[in-house]
């Protein structure tokens, strides 16, 4: 069985004092903090550290992202240009020389982990991460893993690669954890610094190692058992939204032809104080969490276990229906004006993966765009955050100006609901309007 902080159950020794960071470790230039991958991940993780006192560096391997960084330019969402400044104000500094990793009391990995071909989990970014990490790994360090991915990673994956590279032991040597991420891109209520941070570790000692590093900077620290615990609480907390949001996709698809409103019926439903939470449906998920996490859990419990997570399989199978359902709703708006699909006019309206972002990350308007294109429809867009859309090799440049393009187009489909958008103006100004974000009043606009 299982010890309450992980397989090894060995105490931490000549890792430093327990639950201490090694401040005497390495050589010169010492620093608290190096984050791995500069993402949408990694960069709040810097700036709350960073804004916290800690010294910090960035490694990547794109020099384009950190000459962009160094240079002030920011390329999330999340932290302006102005943000990034005054990180490099206070001592942050983004590199591609691995060597600051060997110089850091604490290296947390921040990498994709996106899925391959066969829709299974692609951990490469993770094992690149995790070997380059291992040559430079001191004892004393604490390494903590952020990355989302299928339970027993940090045992079975990134402990051996960093023993084997480094010739360190995992709860002796140094310190091993996992801490799920939960940063949700243009969120600007629940942040990194008050979002509670989940951690797991190898032993104790790699628990209050960890907690102690997180609470000097993120406002409730929450103990998992081990590691393992903290991968699946990830898994499970998009599994769940996952789930109910292919429910109500599911319930749009019948609701439309019983003629019931299925958003008068969330919003009735929302009214109840208890057992009930809301969930909408919408043109497909996108992002990174949702349409890949749960795959890397019926990954694990296939491979493992030998039989499917039909939840999630069926989950995956409605969501990625959901394009497909709107390109349909499109042709029946477009029957209605005795108009084919081919040869007509389509805008699309927002094609990032969620409202007021840039983020374009496994965004529905994609697969939608490209079922249209593929019926001969004449596919243009708009979108205040995007300037330039690629879609099945194309380049397609935003409408120069929206008034002229509503007028201009047989059918328009408001995919994200952007705040500079004032929907209802625009379903008054459109012939056909589908409105899949549930947002539009008017009686003009057709709701999905």
């Amino acid at each position: 069985m299982r010890s309450e902080a992980g397989t090894s159950g060995q105490p931490a020794r000549d890792a430093g004092t327990s639950g201490q960071p090694a401040r005497d470790a390495g050589t010169s230039g010492q620093l608290d903090l190096v984050v791995v991958g500069l993402g949408y991940v990694g960069l709040p993780l810097v700036a709350e550290a960073t804004r916290a006192g800690l010294r910090v560096q960035g490694f990547d391997i794109s020099a384009a992202v950190v000459d962009g960084l160094n240079a002030g330019r920011s390329h999330v969402d999340d932290l302006s240009d102005s943000d990034v400044a005054a990180l490099l104000g206070a001592g942050f500094r983004a590199t591609t020389d691995e060597s600051a990793l060997g110089r850091a009391h604490t290296v947390v990995i921040c990498v994709p982990t996106p899925l391959g071909e066969d829709r299974g989990p692609d951990l490469g970014p993770v094992r690149a991460a995790i070997t380059t990490i291992g040559r430079h790994l001191q004892p004393g360090q604490l390494v903590v893993l952020e990355s989302t991915t299928w339970p027993g990673t940090t045992e079975e994956v990134v402990r051996p690669v960093l023993e084997q590279a480094s010739g360190l032991s995992a709860g002796r040597d140094f310190f091993l954890a996992f801490s799920p991420e939960r940063i949700d891109p243009g969120n600007r209520t629940w942040t990194l610094h008050n979002t509670p941070k989940v951690v797991g570790g190898l032993t104790p000692a790699c628990r209050e190692r960890a907690e102690a590093f997180y609470g000097q900077f993120v406002s409730e620290v929450i103990l998992a058992r081990g590691p393992r615990e903290a991968e699946m609480a990830k898994l499970l907390e998009n599994t769940y939204r996952h789930v109910n949001i292919a429910l109500v996709n599911e319930m749009a698809r019948f609701c439309h032809e019983l003629d019931i409103d299925l958003w008068d019926v969330i919003r009735c439903a929302a009214t109840k104080p208890f057992g009930f939470q809301a969930f909408r449906p919408g043109p497909g998920v996108g992002g990174h969490c949702i349409p890949i996490d749960p795959n890397y859990l019926g990954y694990r419990v296939r491979a493992r276990l030998g039989y499917p997570f039909r939840f999630v399989e069926l989950a995956e199978e409605i969501n990625a229906g959901m394009p497909g359902y709107v390109a349909r709703r499109i042709g029946d708006l477009l029957n209605q004006e005795h108009k084919p699909v081919r040869g007509s006019v389509i805008l699309l309206l927002g094609v990032t993966y969620k409202p007021d972002i840039a983020d374009q990350r496994s965004s529905p308007a994609l697969p939608l765009a490209q079922l249209l294109r593929g019926q001969g429809a004449i596919v243009r867009f708009h979108d205040p955050m995007v300037a330039h859309w690629h879609v099945n090799g194309l380049t397609l440049d935003r409408v120069a100006d929206l008034t002229a393009a509503l007028s201009e187009a047989d059918a328009v489909v408001l995919l994200q609901a952007h705040r500079e958008y004032d929907v209802d103006a625009l379903a008054e100004a459109s012939a056909a309007f589908l409105d899949t974000s549930g947002t539009a009043r008017s009686d003009a606009a057709e709701r999905l």
